[in-house]
């Protein structure tokens, strides 16, 4: 069930492209429930939940307004509603070519733009007559009709923001969703503040409902399996499931030998410590048998997406009354597996696109609308400790998404290794806390070496730390050279294997995080 149904919300309408996202979840951290929907099923949401629709927003994506021909009249139903409305970027342009506007392509702007606010409006309480701005379009307004009118252009002589005469329904060419924009979320706040919307939306209304949610969805008697990683999405999915159905609730951890070293033990005291006692599946010969020489990482994830299934079906199959599957899947998850309508797949995650089409266990995801930080916010309400709040997101394939090209044994081992090394020093230098990942990753490529003042052909390990809010995007992190150092010896020292280290200085985007 969309919390959408029961909850005053401001629509968002996804043209495609992660940035709708990060609109949703500014809303969401000004006390403002969010709910995304694609532009191919917007209607259908908007008409089924009108009453609880108190404004829309437009997200920006690659289509170019030019290219919609007569498709261009499906979305005319947005500029006829009586809600406020604001169009980003695409959306915009959409906003304007919809009521007349001529719309060109030509002088392109990118990155940080000034813009010039040349008429008071709500929407611009708290700016200046000139702000910085994040531009990233080669269409643009070039002239507006009668019944509308410029609230700002860019430096380049662009129209940067518009109002339609008389309604709540504006267009801005830049993204306040994005920090490049440094008012931006003072102009979200502002159009918040124009719907009238109550700004109510708290962790705690979500833990009221995700348990209210998996109470309808669960049929008296039934038990549940909770797939946990020891991570904080599985652990708060599985304390809410745990305050609906007590003894009724298996949480079950499989050891499929892709963890990090120490982790299984780590994990299960974790657990434990919670009142939450794991049935622990050692399963790491079948999964290593079946990923052995297995080059393509896609391939990789159905393959352990496949095995999980198997063991959640064979623990169903010894108790008849075990008829659903509860997993911590989040929004980021659904949306680069590809699931949700309108979005690209970017990596198959093992308990979304990786899962088998035919499934016996009913599958429960009470938080696949949040992202990590309402995760971590209801993990803090539910008294879960510090530790398991702070530990760095891990994979579910684990280690096997950090080997690139052929999976060996000995690969495996390597950045297992690696990987402990560097989350120690990172510990030790008081880092640790202060970065959204931290891993090592290891491919086929090979390093000439002396060690022992002999010759050695080792492998590459390349080292991957960020910095991020959501995982939607993320930033390399800038290391202390020290602290660099202190880790690539300890590696090339520690693992005779390895002859060199790399570090990884790309963004996502354009990158993602982990490597495949």
């Amino acid at each position: 069930m969309l919390p959408g149904k029961s909850y005053e919300h401001i629509l968002v309408i996804s043209f495609g492209g992660q940035y709708a996202h990060m609109i949703s979840k500014r809303i969401r951290e000004l006390g403002v429930l969010s709910i995304i929907a694609p532009y191919s099923t917007a209607y259908e949401y908007f008409t089924s939940r009108r009453d609880m629709i108190k404004g829309i927003i437009l997200s920006g994506g690659p289509l170019s307004v030019k290219d919609l021909g007569e498709d261009l009249y499906k979305y005319r139903w947005i500029v006829e509603t009586d809600v406020p409305i604001l169009g980003i970027c695409f959306g915009h342009q959409l906003i304007a070519r919809l009521l007349g506007a001529r719309i060109e392509t030509g002088y392109g702007e990118y990155g940080g733009t000034t813009v010039l606010v040349r008429e008071t409006d709500p929407l611009f309480n708290g700016w200046s007559n000139r702000e910085r701005v994040w531009m990233s379009h080669r269409d643009h307004i070039e002239s507006l009709p009668e019944n509308m009118k410029v609230l700002a252009v860019s430096e380049n002589g662009i129209i940067a923001a518009f109002r339609i005469i008389g309604k709540p329904i504006y267009g801005v060419q830049f993204h306040p969703e994005v920090k490049h924009t440094p008012k931006g979320m003072r102009l979200l706040e502002n159009f918040v503040e124009i719907t009238g919307i109550g700004r109510n939306w708290t962790p705690k209304d979500n833990v009221d409902r995700i348990i209210s949610e998996i109470r309808d969805s669960i049929e008296p008697g039934a038990k549940a399996i909770v797939a946990v990683s020891g991570g904080v999405d599985s652990t708060v999915a599985a304390i809410l499931a745990q305050k609906v159905l007590g003894d009724r609730l298996i949480p079950v951890l499989v050891d499929h030998g892709l963890f990090r070293e120490g982790e299984i033990e780590e994990i299960t005291a974790n657990l434990e410590s919670l009142g939450l006692k794991p049935l622990v599946i050692n399963a790491r010969r079948r999964f290593i048998d079946r990923l052995m020489g297995i080059t393509d990482c896609e391939e990789r994830r159905k393959i352990i997406g496949e095995e999980f299934a198997r063991i959640f079906e064979e623990i169903a199959c010894s108790d008849h009354s075990i008829k659903y599957l509860i997993q911590g899947t989040t929004y980021p998850d659904i949306i680069e597996s590809g699931v949700e309508t309108g979005s690209n797949r970017i990596k198959t995650h093992h308990n979304v696109g990786g899962l088998p089409r035919q499934f016996r266990l009913k599958i429960i995801e009470p938080l696949k609308h949040l992202y990590k930080d309402e995760v971590r916010s209801l993990a803090k309400i539910l008294g879960i400790p510090e530790n398991i709040i702070r530990r760095h997101p891990f994979p579910g394939p684990g280690l096997a998404v950090r080997i690139i090209g052929r999976f060996t044994v000995e690969k495996l081992e390597i950045v297992r290794r690696a990987s402990k090394i560097l989350e120690e020093e990172l510990v030790k230098s008081g880092i640790y806390d202060h970065v959204w990942q931290a891993f090592a990753v290891i491919g086929d490529d090979t390093w000439v070496g002396v060690k022992g003042d002999s010759r050695s052909v080792g492998h590459i390990v390349i080292l991957r730390i960020v910095v991020s809010d959501d995982a939607m995007t993320a930033d390399w992190a800038r290391m202390p050279y020290d602290v660099l150092d202190r880790i690539s010896r300890r590696i090339t020292s520690e693992i005779p294997e390895v002859t060199m280290i790399a570090y990884s200085i790309t963004t996502k985007p354009p990158s993602t995080i982990e490597p495949c």
